[in-house]
């Protein structure tokens, strides 16, 4: 027998079971999960209702609060919101990950998949909230004459 036929349906066969194993890593390459957090007054509010959107999709959180979202190359609005405590609106810019972009070139070799997942947002978000402004619904500010016990 030829020792040089058997190496070489062996590597393809390692090749092609190791490209099974790196692609099945990845279940859903347009998903990432965000933290989301609301601080007011330097201290973090909890039960914190919270929007996120892009043009991908809307999604709902308390924070503080772990979600998964769909990425894309458009800015993540968040919207939050708590009754008499306060609210806030923020937005972030969608980045480049290389180290995805890298990886979809060499594994995948799509294109189409490059322009979608090589965007992301950070990890954590952190809502900086404003108190109500006086005369808003949701103020803590009472009446007068109406007792507080």
């Amino acid at each position: 027998m030829n020792r040089f036929f058997y190496p070489a349906p062996l590597a393809l066969a390692c090749g092609i079971g190791l490209a099974g194993c790196v692609t099945a890593v990845d279940d859903d390459p347009t998903a990432q999960q965000v933290e989301v957090h609301a601080i007011l007054d330097h201290r973090e509010v909890a039960g914190v209702g919270c929007l996120l959107a892009n043009d991908a999709g809307r999604w709902f959180v308390v924070a503080p609060g772990r979600v998964t979202i769909v990425r894309s190359g458009k800015p993540l609005a968040v919207s939050c919101k708590r009754e008499g405590i306060g609210s806030a609106d923020e937005r972030w810019d969608a980045r480049y990950d290389r180290n995805r972009l890298i990886g979809n070139l060499l594994i995948s070799a799509g294109l189409g998949n490059v322009v979608q997942n090589g965007y992301s947002y950070p990890a954590t978000l952190t809502v900086s909230m404003h108190a109500p402004k006086a005369g808003e619904s949701g103020s803590a500010e009472t009446v007068a004459g109406t007792p507080i016990f």
